[in-house]
């Protein structure tokens, strides 16, 4: 698996197994795992390691917006931002 779909992937497989509301309901890439209740607010630390050692990138305080751990597709953006390089989106 390689790109935006193999890093979905990985997200995806990690909030399966970490959360279990995850795996009783059946999480898409866009729902909203905040509002859902899958994922509080320690649940995004456990998140941040896993995007940290998993992809080996560094999630700084500026990142910590509620909008990068939303969803798995936005996880992923920031998995690919990060990667590539690329300033985060409010900073265009």
């Amino acid at each position: 698996m390689n790109g935006a779909d193999g890093i979905d992937a990985r997200i995806l497989a990690f909030v399966q197994e970490r959360f279990p509301f995850a795996r009783q309901r059946r999480v898409a890439r866009e729902d909203s795992l905040l509002e859902s209740g899958i994922v509080d607010s320690l649940g995004v630390l456990e998140l941040v390691e896993f995007l940290e050692r998993t992809f080996g990138i560094s999630v700084t305080e500026e990142d910590l917006l509620p909008e990068n751990f939303d969803s798995i597709r936005r996880m992923a953006d920031l998995v690919g931002r990060k990667v590539a390089g690329r300033p985060p989106a409010g900073d265009v």
